[in-house]
């Protein structure tokens, strides 16, 4: 059986290590650019904050009913039917979650890189190693994989306070003269007036920097007391993490005028080359190198949970919901996910999968979020942690939700509708598997 060996430190890491990987060193030149004055930028990463939270909330109520492994999958299950659940599995493992390893793992090596001069096949080779790394960490033990997340997380949160603490302290050298200071520093920070027609597209960059907070969900079963243990993660999680960001924000301010960080694309390194000078580069490389591969680490030990929910269901080989007689971890899900992160990386073609499939990621959220209505309205439906300011909260959600789907549509129709038809093929294949008979309950414990 499973091994409960996350405690509520681990848990808590794994929601800030996930989240923080590396769009807060680069997103806010797209916020900024879009949103272009100081009060504007503060305002969306702290509405994108709040949504976060709210869509941690119903993480937390629904994990607290089901904290079995697979998360979200075992949410849409109970809300909706199997059907649903998996296509929502069946989206992740091909291309939402696997692709994130994959592209979280190219931009770990492109980082790398600075300290390992490489052309295009080391970088493949240096996202490979990185994936193969951390998937024999975390196939051998939760335990390890969750002191290596909680080792790495507090490396970069670390890292964040320090870039913080040396912009305010040190000033910018290499930046700001004084008197541009005082107008990075004054409430309209530009000429270009504060409009709200941005701000919405603004919110949904910010919401993308804070995606992964869904994932601890994934280890229910692997953590003790999750009712409680799993609420308070997420909420404590992504309050830190909000922390940071605005934290991380008023530090780039401070050191370079908005406009350059509306036109920067690497806009940390920048803000470290202000106040460092040519060091600045070479910290940043080091930060934003910890920083993903603490995500990638997350993404990894997360992942496979689902997988084996499925497996256990008949939805996936029923090989796959095996749990080693040793280190007591999903196993062959692991390997199962690893093997096809490391297809992705080394094909390339994780580009064109995860940037058309990756925001219909939130059609699920906004189910997940109806789902928690619907599940209200049971009488069997008790969970130990109940949503605050519900059912406002899961609205706004949905809301939300659809709207960054909305938008997609809208920007990119081709690619967003080749997206919807992949996660579509999903149900055929769904029903030609519903038809084999799923595991015993007492193989599921295995």
């Amino acid at each position: 059986m499973l091994s409960r060996s996350i405690t509520p430190l681990h848990a808590t890491a794994l929601v800030v290590g996930i989240i923080i990987g590396a769009s807060i060193f680069v997103q806010p030149s797209v916020i900024t650019g879009a949103v272009p004055t100081v009060e504007g930028v503060y305002s969306v990463w702290i509405v994108s904050g709040i949504l976060t939270l709210f869509g941690a909330l119903i993480a937390a109520e629904l994990a607290s009913a089901y904290p079995h492994a697979g998360g979200v999958y075992v949410f849409l299950r109970e809300a909706f039917s199997p059907a649903v659940a998996f296509l929502w599995g069946w989206a992740m493992f091909w291309t939402m979650h696997t692709g994130i390893i994959a592209v979280i793992a190219m931009v770990f090596a492109r980082y790398m890189s600075f300290f390992i001069p490489v052309g295009d096949i080391g970088l493949r080779v240096l996202a490979t190693i990185a994936v193969v790394a951390l998937t024999a960490v975390n196939y051998v033990g939760v335990r390890q994989g969750s002191l290596v997340q909680t080792t790495l997380t507090i490396l970069k949160v670390g890292a964040v306070v320090a870039i913080i603490a040396v912009a305010f302290v040190l000033g910018p050298r290499n930046g700001l003269s004084a008197p541009q200071l005082a107008q990075s520093a004054a409430p309209s920070a530009t000429n270009t007036p504060f409009t709200f027609s941005q701000f919405p597209l603004a919110v949904v960059a910010g919401l993308f920097a804070f995606g992964g907070w869904h994932m601890v969900t994934y280890a229910a079963e692997e953590t003790r007391e999750p009712e409680r243990t799993i609420p308070r993660a997420l909420v404590v999680g992504v309050m830190i993490v909000t922390v940071c960001y605005i934290a991380l924000n008023a530090a780039y301010f401070h050191v370079l005028l908005p406009s350059k960080i509306a036109s920067s694309s690497r806009v940390a390194a920048d803000a470290a080359d202000a106040v460092l000078g040519t060091g600045g580069a070479a910290f940043m490389s080091a930060v934003v190198a910890v920083s993903t591969f603490g995500a990638l680490n997350g993404v990894i030990l997360s992942g496979p949970r689902a997988y084996l929910a499925m497996a256990r269901d008949g939805l996936l080989v029923s090989w796959a919901a095996a749990i080693h007689p040793r280190f007591h971890t999903p196993h062959r899900a692991i390997l199962l996910q690893g093997v096809w992160a490391v297809i992705l990386v080394s094909t390339g073609t994780y580009r064109a999968l995860f940037t058309r499939v990756v925001y219909t990621e939130w059609v699920f959220f906004a189910l997940m979020a109806w789902g928690l209505i619907r599940l209200r309205r049971r009488a069997e439906y008790k969970p130990a942690y109940r949503v605050w300011g519900y059912p406002v909260v899961p609205i706004i959600f949905i809301l939300c939700s659809a709207y960054i789907v909305i938008n997609q549509i809208i920007a990119d129709a081709t690619n967003a509708t080749t997206g919807l038809a992949f996660v579509a093929v999903g149900l055929p294949v769904y029903y030609w598997l519903s038809r084999k008979p799923s595991l015993p309950a007492a193989q599921h414990a295995d």
